[in-house]
């Protein structure tokens, strides 16, 4: 009888280093990616923060002027200004979308508040200043 084949447990080490060797480096790149998030300067305006108006938004949240609105049931939203003086505004939404905004600091929106229209978020009022009301 003549020399076998190699036997099968040289080939399993060599396959074992190479998985060892394979996760050595996976492990070394995921805690490259870790530091690198860990110690990355925040850029001023993000992805999906700090959006300007006009940008597509999902809640108010996202926008600089803190009002997503959505014109029209299907129609996408997108950052918009608060609502001026003597413009339409809504009260604050328990769902961060808007149909109208709310009113720029230092106006009140002033509307009849119902609980169906806080639900449907159609409580629409008028901004007015609230110091000007009171004298």
């Amino acid at each position: 009888m003549g020399p076998g084949p190699p036997p099968q447990p040289q080939l399993r080490s060599g396959v074992q280093e190479n998985l060892l060797t394979m996760e050595k480096i996976l492990l070394l790149l995921l805690l490259c990616l870790a530091l690198g998030l860990a110690t990355a300067t925040p850029h001023p305006r993000g992805l999906i923060t700090n959006l300007k108006d006009g940008e597509l938004c999902l809640q108010s949240v996202q926008c600089k002027s803190k009002c997503c609105r959505r014109d029209r049931g299907l129609n996408l939203a997108r950052c918009s200004k608060m609502a001026s003086e003597n413009s339409e505004c809504s009260p604050k939404t328990l769902y961060g979308m808007y149909h109208k905004c709310p009113c720029e600091q230092g106006l009140t929106c002033e509307t009849d508040w119902t609980i169906i229209g806080a639900i449907t978020n159609s409580n629409y009022g008028i901004c007015l200043d609230s110091s000007r009301s009171k004298h």
